[in-house]
């Protein structure tokens, strides 16, 4: 037996110990009035309704359990770390991703039985978030998780440059195969800074634009949607749909969405459709509100009518910039759908296409719960991003041809049910747990609104009683304004949560910022992964089983215009074979070649007075002032098409 087959049986069999625990966790429903005492479910041969792997008929003769005692994820990835058998990556010449052959790099395999054909990935993330809030999520409403039955695995997390990653470089990992600088969207990574373990980039690769699944799904004629409760523009929806070096930069990722004729796009962020002249944050003076009307979507602005949508091209955007977090919104934001309804009516638009769909769901508020250290934000969250899944599922489960694929893309906050503070935490109930959380009806964020400009201590402590249920101290108001030191310390939603929720509840944290360690995959449909794969290895498997290849999508939409065409020699004539940047605007700069203009950020070439659609968009690389256009356009610019 290899190496390799040795850390797939060591990782099944720490799989089935970890479905153990599912099991075990699992068992919190209310209904415990069993007169036996095996456990709270009478019938063991419906245990755990695990709906990964369908189809598999062989016995099972014998079983091995191995238990770690005092164990958690970190230890089973810093072990893998020590033991040098972490895989090498490395930036290939091509653009395929980090593993040469995508379409046999996951190492956790296919779940065997199902030989349907997919149509549809949908692919789901909790932003932010460890398995720790799923078993608080468990126990908190008292029964089990649409999730829980799909358990199949673990992904590792970390970037190119940091065991650490944020939001934007994991997301491009699992959009395009390939690890990244912290910070870029869709690009190729920097060579500043690069872990130990892997290669430096080549010259070539450094911030060249980096092919997304859903972009490959969209050439290969597939309807493609987003979904987020963020900005449509922050680090996970940008990823899959948008190429810059700085996911700061929104406005250009709003630009590059818009010019993508993605088909459904839904959540936050407004703002960086429209001028600031108009309110917005758009300093182009573009107003892509418009251009979205002229190119024949529907645009709502609100939950019914999102609602009343029945086909069509859709955006909708119902916040100017973030929606409400789930637990504020009845009482803050009525007027925004939740998570599972914008899934819901998502896939409704998109099974339309009889080709098939792509769909990309974050749930991006688990993440900022957990960087609150504010328990009761991040365990509804969660909760919302489960009612999604269900959704998921449950269109997977009768259409028969439906992948549905979720993963945190890191931890967040490092998030315990038990708190260094408790030093009696082996007797820990579940009210201990639960009634804490249960009397807060709004996330630390809404109660600071509710608080507003008068922090008093008589206003702190109605207002905390009013939407937590908390008879806070004189103490812990004074300690919590102390920490708050009138808006030059932490802001209120944080020093509320480092006073109260460190006082009134047993969750405990490590950390305002991001972890390191793997996080869960759970997936469901035909062929669906199990076993421990690389965040990169997702994009791959998610093109293979779409039918496309993510090489050839990289060659199809991102041409270096040097590679085929002249600079300017300056004579102060354009000729066919050459090309200018030209940022007379530099806030709208443009590609000229010939006589035909290509602006940056958008898929338009105009020649000959004629404007023509592309079927992707022209990349501007400001670090290497490389432009990349598609294919599609040399067809175009050289009359053959």
């Amino acid at each position: 037996m290899d190496t390799k087959e040795i850390n797939t049986l060591i990782t099944l069999l720490v799989g089935l110990l970890l479905l153990g625990n599912v099991g075990s966790a699992v068992a919190v429903k209310v209904d415990t009035s069993n007169e036996d005492i095996s456990g709270n479910y009478t019938d063991f041969t419906n245990f755990v309704d695990s709906k990964c792997c369908p189809g598999s008929k062989i016995e099972i003769k014998n079983m091995i359990i191995l238990v770690p005692d005092w164990c958690s994820q970190n230890f089973q990835m810093i072990a893998r770390c020590n033991s040098g058998n972490v895989e090498i990556i490395t930036c290939n010449e091509d653009v395929s991703g980090n593993h040469t052959d995508l379409n046999d790099s996951v190492d956790g395999k296919d779940c065997p039985g199902s030989e349907a054909e997919i149509k549809n990935v949908i692919v789901l993330v909790p932003d932010g978030c460890s398995q720790s809030v799923q078993t608080l999520a468990r126990w908190y409403s008292g029964k089990p998780l649409k999730l829980d039955e799909i358990v199949a695995g673990l992904v590792s997390t970390y970037s190119i440059d940091s065991v650490i990653t944020d939001s934007s470089s994991a997301a491009t990992a699992f959009a395009t195969g390939y690890k990244t600088t912290n910070g870029f969207v869709s690009v190729g990574p920097s060579n500043a800074s690069v872990l130990s373990i892997l290669k430096s980039p080549s010259e070539s690769m450094q911030y060249r634009p980096l092919a997304t699944v859903l972009e490959g799904a969209k050439l290969e004629g597939k309807a493609t949607g987003l979904v987020a409760t963020s900005r449509v523009t922050h680090a996970t929806p940008a990823a899959f749909a948008s190429h810059v070096d700085n996911r700061d930069n929104e406005n250009e990722i709003m630009e590059q969405m818009v010019y993508g004729n993605i088909d459904v796009v839904f959540g936050g962020g407004s703002r960086h459709l429209v001028s600031e002249a108009e309110g917005g944050k758009r300093t182009d003076g573009e107003n892509l509100t418009e251009v979205l009307l002229e190119r024949g979507y529907q645009y709502v602005d609100n939950r019914d009518k999102m609602l009343n949508l029945s086909s069509g091209k859709t955006w909708g955007l119902f916040a100017s910039s973030h929606m409400a977090p789930d637990i504020d919104r009845s009482e803050l934001a009525p007027e925004e759908p939740s998570l599972a309804e914008m899934t819901g009516k998502a896939v409704e638009l998109l099974s339309q296409d009889k080709d098939g769909f792509f769909l990309m769901v974050e749930g991006s508020q688990v993440d900022w719960a957990n960087h609150a250290n504010d328990p009761a934000y991040v365990v509804t969250e969660f909760l919302a991003f489960d009612e999604a899944v269900k959704v998921a599922v449950d269109f997977a489960e009768k259409d028969g041809h439906t992948l549905v694929l979720a993963f945190p893309d890191h931890n967040t906050g490092g998030m315990t049910i038990g708190s260094i503070s408790d030093p009696n935490y082996t007797s820990t109930t579940v009210e201990d747990v639960v009634d804490p959380l249960k009397g807060m009806n709004l996330s630390s964020a809404g109660l600071a609104k509710k608080i507003g400009t008068n922090i008093s201590s008589e206003n702190i402590k109605t207002q905390l009683e009013t939407w937590w249920g908390i008879d806070a101290t004189d103490e812990d108001v004074t300690n919590l304004l102390e920490l708050h030191d009138n808006g030059e310390g932490l802001s209120l939603d944080y020093a509320i949560n480092e006073v109260i929720c460190k006082k009134h509840t047993v969750i405990g944290w490590t950390t305002h910022g991001h972890c390191g360690e793997d996080v869960p995959l759970w997936a469901y449909g035909p062929d669906c992964p199990a076993g421990y794969i690389d965040n990169t290895e997702i994009a791959g498997y998610v093109a293979k089983k779409l039918g496309f290849d993510l090489n050839k999508t990289n060659s199809d939409l991102f041409v270096e215009v040097e590679e085929v065409f002249s600079r300017d020699d300056g004579d102060g004539k354009l000729n066919e074979s050459e090309y200018l940047l030209d940022t007379t605007n530099s806030s709208n700069p443009v590609l000229k070649i010939g006589d035909a203009e290509l602006p940056i950020s958008k898929n338009v070439l105009i020649k000959g007075g004629v404007t023509y659609e592309l079927n992707g968009i022209v990349v501007y690389a400001p670090v290497t002032g490389k432009v990349y256009i598609p294919t599609e356009a040399l067809s175009l610019l050289n009359g053959t098409k």
